[in-house]
This record gives C-alpha cells, sequence and structure tokens, in this order.
C-alpha cells in the first residue's frame, strides 16, 4: 500500500479534525510504525489527538462489515468500563470517531478509506513479552475482553474473513495445494505434510466441539497477541486490547490459543534452525492463568477444558497456513528469502510438538486456577 499524498493526508485530517476546530494546516502528523496492515497517524491540533488510519481494503475489502464490528464491539466495551470504577475509563476501550459529515469512514478523493479513533496517551505496545508478568497482564486483558463482550450476541457480527479459524478448511486449502504443487516444492515439504496430514483429527477438535453443541459460539478478537494489547507507561500495566477489525464469531480457544502460541517461545517465527524453539513454561502458564483471571465466571467449564487444546489446534493451523503459502508461491505472507515459509512452517510445528509434550500438565495448570 503506497505512501498517501498530502492532500489525501489532509483531507482525511480535515475530516476528522474540522477545520473550524482545529485548522488542518496548524496540525501536527506523524507517521507511526504500529501494525503491518493499515498507515497509522498521529495527530495534534487544538489540545486533541486522533489515531488516523488509512484502510487496507486488499486485506478488508469489506469496510461496511469491518466498520459494523468494530463500532458494536467498542460499544459495548466502552459500557463495561463505564461500570467497572476500578478502571482507567478514559483509556481502557477504544473510541471510534464521527468526522464532521457523521461517519465512521470517509473517503478522499482518490477514493481511499480513512477512519480515526481517540488517540490513548501515556501507553506504548510491545512486540514480544519478555517476562511472565507481562505476559499474564496481556492475557488478562484478552481474558477481560472475553468477560466484556460475553453477553453480546455473536450473530450480531459480520464475518470479515470467512473460515479465518476454521481449521479444517486450512487443511482443505492444503490439500488443494499439495495437489496442485504450482510451485514444484511439494517434495521438498515432505515431511511438514506429512506431519500436517497426520494431524487431522487435532484440527478438527475444536470446530466438532462447536458442531456438536460443546463449545459455544462467542465474540472473538481472532488475532490474540501481546501486540494487539496497550501498556500503561507509568506502570506497565495493561491498558485495551486494539486491532478490532478481525473481531467475528468464534471460541474463547481461539484466543487463549493464540495468547500460548504467540508468546510460548523465544524463537524467531521464522528461524532456520526448528531446534531452537524451546518452550518458556512460566510464560505459558502466566498466560493461561492471566486469560482465565480476566474472564472471570463469563467462561463455562467447557470452554476451561477447550483452552489448552486451542493452543495446540491454534498453532497447528499456523504451520498448515504458512505450509500452504510456501506450496503456492508465497501468494500471501511476505517473504524476504526462499523458503522463509517452510521455515516458519517447521517452527510452528516444532512448537505443536513441544506443547504436546506438555499438554498434560498444561491442563493441570487451568484445572488450578
Amino acid at each position: 500500500m503506497s505512501a498517501p499524498t498530502r492532500a489525501e493526508l489532509r483531507f482525511a485530517v480535515e475530516r476528522f479534525l474540522p477545520p473550524a476546530h482545529s485548522p488542518a494546516g496548524r496540525a501536527s502528523v506523524r507517521k507511526l510504525g504500529r501494525g503491518h496492515i493499515h498507515g497509522s497517524y498521529r495527530v495534534d491540533a487544538a489540545g486533541r489527538s486522533v489515531f488516523l488510519q488509512r484502510l487496507n481494503e486488499h486485506v478488508f475489502p469489506d469496510l461496511d462489515a469491518v466498520t459494523h464490528n468494530v463500532e458494536l464491539v467498542a460499544g459495548t466495551l466502552a459500557a463495561a468500563r463505564l461500570r467497572d470504577h476500578t478502571r482507567d475509563r478514559r483509556r481502557s476501550a477504544l473510541s471510534p470517531l464521527r468526522s464532521d459529515h457523521d461517519a465512521w469512514i470517509e473517503r478522499d478523493p482518490a477514493g481511499r478509506a480513512w477512519r480515526a479513533f481517540g488517540f490513548i496517551d501515556g501507553a506504548h505496545g510491545v512486540a514480544l513479552a519478555r517476562r511472565p508478568s507481562q505476559a499474564a497482564a496481556a492475557a488478562r486483558a484478552f481474558g477481560l475482553f472475553f468477560h466484556d463482550l460475553a453477553a453480546l450476541d455473536p450473530a450480531r457480527l459480520r464475518i470479515t474473513i470467512p473460515d479465518f479459524h476454521d481449521t479444517p478448511a486450512r487443511l482443505a486449502a492444503l490439500d488443494r495445494a499439495i495437489e496442485r504443487d504450482v510451485a514444484n516444492r511439494a517434495t521438498s515439504a515432505a515431511p511438514e505434510i506429512a506431519f500436517a496430514t497426520g494431524r487431522r483429527a487435532l484440527g478438527a477438535r475444536l470446530m466438532a466441539a462447536l458442531a456438536a453443541g460443546r463449545l459455544p459460539l462467542r465474540v472473538a478478537h481472532n488475532d490474540a497477541k501481546v501486540a494487539n494489547v496497550l501498556f500503561d507507561d507509568a506502570t506497565g500495566g495493561a491498558l485495551c486490547v486494539v486491532d478490532l477489525d478481525t473481531v467475528m464469531p468464534g471460541l474463547a480457544a481461539f484466543d487463549a490459543g493464540d495468547l500460548v502460541r504467540s508468546m510460548a517461545s523465544l524463537a524467531a517465527e521464522d528461524a532456520r534452525d526448528p531446534s531452537r524453539v524451546k518452550l518458556r513454561p512460566g510464560v505459558v502458564d502466566a498466560v493461561l492463568r492471566g486469560w482465565l483471571a480476566g474472564a472471570g465466571r463469563a467462561v463455562t467449564p467447557a470452554e476451561r477444558a477447550s483452552l489448552v487444546s486451542g493452543a495446540l489446534v491454534i498453532t497447528f493451523e499456523q504451520g498448515v497456513r504458512f505450509l500452504t503459502d510456501y506450496l503456492e508461491s508465497d501468494r500471501y505472507y511476505k517473504t524476504t528469502r526462499p523458503g522463509q515459509n517452510l521455515d516458519r512452517a517447521r517452527v510452528q510445528f516444532a512448537l505443536l510438538r513441544a506443547l504436546e509434550a506438555d499438554e498434560d500438565r498444561l491442563e493441570r495448570v487451568v484445572e488450578s486456577v
């Protein structure tokens, strides 16, 4: 996605910070590095700060659905924030802003879409949880997110990315990629293909439980990781969950599982040597305990019992996605060297093996909370 022109940026600033109150010519605009999908900016003018984004419609083509979900979820979270006097009311939830035309989305003269949120001051994001306490804080924020949205009917949300955490559907996509083998890479990935196809039962575990009615459909973030939590600059505590574009109907195990997957190891996602993948038991335990502490009584016994399975399934699914993309000539995940997506798949499968070896102990951790 190319950078906006000065005229396009000025248009967006004037729409969300109207000239009558804060002339765009006197606004301070700073590009933010956060996120890889949308273009993000901090705009300061006339004593106001706004988080401005130019949206990537290649990744999210149905902006009406995204906007509907973000507005609905942000409003529900804001109401929960007002009921809880222990939280920072100003900074514990994202606040979407309407433009001077009373719209959530504005299109510049080139047709590109923009939106804005109130800027959360005194906060920062982190790419990696270094300590169990930080992992626990991030997981608790996602547990609170689950708790605060527990009464929201997931049927009110729209699907923005079909089959996002449908692992059997991801395996079907892998099967098609193996059959087509458009880049003649299947031979080089034979061990990984055998690993993935041999774990179909694991891949079906969560969706089968949902279909059988053993797990309830919930509002899920679907991209749960420490990078999607803002932390207080002064205290280091977690403030709120951000990046709501992937919020859709899902399972509690999706988010809790993805938190475990994304924080379980310090190995690089694309490490060339998968033997470098080592589980951090203290961090994994902190994630499970933190998420359950935040979720509180909103989580059902069946959902509690599914959390460790969620870690295994989501880790497996991510490996399957990397492997599929490798076989399809790296169409989805950006690569900077040959074989990078295959290395990513190997790392996820190594992490899955480590989690499988620790599965019984992790179940006991959940039972102890």
